[in-house]
């Protein structure tokens, strides 16, 4: 049996950035990732892809420097964000949050941003190890400590066990399951709570490339915080791709015809394929014959110029500390559909994770992350509730009135004169997101909370 102070299953940003910082402090760590193949990295990884673009003040809430992330990880510097309705549209070119990085924010290339988290994480002397695929989980409550074991037959003894296993939550509901209420793991569960992700690389016409901008559109396909998204990549080459809740029923969409991306001769929601095809053609259709003039690039993303991976769309929970354990990232549902990302809460609710699991004091990890991210998930929890239920025209109203409010705002922030200012649709529209805001006050947008756990 292996023999470990800190066992981290899982090596995506949440993981290595956990082992980095419980070696660090000096702790024997090691993280267990299964591995899987991507066309556009050597070897094996994590399977936690997404869309890779960083904001600017994410850089911070990672306790990154803004020349710390190297050049070779970054695709694009970025100088705002449109927003696209059916019939309105907005740019942002400031987050309205003050941050250290110069900029709007960069793109990146994921795979590259895993491995060089994992360098760092195997410099400060924490083991990697890849095909460590793990099977079960056995924990000893008595002594607070965990037993891993690989599908190879292996095990690892450790004291403390960090889970950042990503969304799907595959050894994180193992472990969580025994502790809590019967039931109360079905809000996790991956088909409820998750949404599917679809992208595919693309070369643009020069004429319509956007190098510095990425770009969202929201009410043309149903689901709620569904959209497809333009996100630039090197030369002219962009991500193009959607996010949608998985298993969503056709005949249950309200104003069906309202969506530009559906047909009426559809009988189920087309598929991440048919979406980018129908996305394309409604941007750029009119000039462009789709197949020809933006192709496939079949060499990058994970196989083929495509990805598809799951994202967490639920809100986050508290980890049973009591047990010395700690649930990180995705797995922890601290990332968001809403913004389509959550490397930034990933890195850091690792970093405090593995410090912890270092010092031997798991139990501050609740009230650490909370104080690193609360804010964060709260701003994010509230969006999306703001927008639930909203059909295309409810986009195009919601976007000329943001616009209205952002266009009176400062550098950092957009505030309730702001809103005056832009008539009564901006009082309501940011009214009722401080009501939204209010109601997940003292830590009310966590889901299951530390003392909900059997411990």
């Amino acid at each position: 049996m292996h023999e470990v102070d800190v066992a981290i299953v899982g090596g995506g940003p949440a993981g290595s950035s956990a082992a980095r910082a419980a070696a660090e402090e000096g702790a024997e760590a090691v993280v267990l990732e299964k591995g899987v193949p991507r066309a556009d990295r050597d070897g094996l990884g994590p399977d936690s892809t997404d869309a890779a673009g960083i904001l600017d003040y994410w850089v911070d809430i990672m306790e990154f420097t803004p020349d710390e992330i190297p050049e070779w990880v970054k695709c694009r510097e970025l100088r705002g964000a449109e927003f696209a309705g059916p019939n309105a549209s907005m740019l942002l070119q400031s987050t309205g949050i003050e941050s250290s990085y110069p900029n709007f924010g960069f793109t990146m290339h994921r795979a590259r941003f895993d491995d060089w988290l994992r360098e760092r994480a195997e410099d400060a002397g924490a083991e990697y190890r890849v095909g460590a695929s793990v099977r079960s989980v056995e924990t000893d409550h008595r002594e607070r400590s965990h037993t891993l074991i690989l599908r190879s037959g292996e095990e690892v003894h450790a004291d403390h066990l960090v889970l950042a296993d990503g969304p799907q939550r595959t050894v994180t509901s193992q472990v969580l399951d025994p502790l809590l209420p019967d039931g109360s793991l079905e809000n996790l569960a991956s088909r409820r709570a998750n949404h599917i992700a679809y992208q595919e690389y693309r070369e643009f016409p020069e004429e319509v490339f956007e190098d510095d901008v990425i770009k969202f559109w929201w009410g043309l396909m149903p689901g709620h915080t569904a959209y497809p998204w333009v996100f630039p990549n090197d030369g002219t080459v962009a991500r193009v791709g959607l996010t949608m809740p998985i298993g969503m029923d056709l005949d249950a969409v309200e104003g069906r015809e309202e969506y530009a991306l559906l047909r009426p001769e559809d009988e189920r929601i087309p598929t991440g394929t048919e979406y980018v095809r129908r996305l394309l053609e409604y941007e750029y259709g009119g000039r462009f014959d789709i197949e020809e003039d933006f192709p496939l690039v079949e060499d990058r993303g994970k196989r083929a110029g495509t990805e598809t991976y799951p994202i967490s769309s639920t809100r986050p929970i508290d980890s049973p500390t009591a047990a010395n354990v700690a649930v990180v990232g995705g797995a922890m549902g601290a990332t968001s559909a809403f913004h389509e990302g959550g490397d930034h809460v990933a890195v850091r609710t690792g970093k405090i994770a593995g410090r912890l699991a270092a010092l031997d004091a798991m139990r501050a990890y609740n009230s650490e992350w909370k104080r690193a991210i609360g804010s964060e998930v709260r701003r994010n929890v509230a969006f999306a509730d703001l927008v639930r239920g909203h059909r295309p025209a409810d986009w195009d109203r919601t976007f000329r009135t943001a616009d209205a409010i952002v266009n009176r705002g400062g550098a950092y922030g957009f505030g309730t004169r702001d809103a005056v200012g832009a008539g009564v649709a901006g009082v309501k529209l940011y009214g009722r997101y401080k009501l939204l805001k209010h109601c997940y006050r003292d830590d009310r947008y966590v889901q299951i909370r530390e003392r909900d756990y059997a411990v």
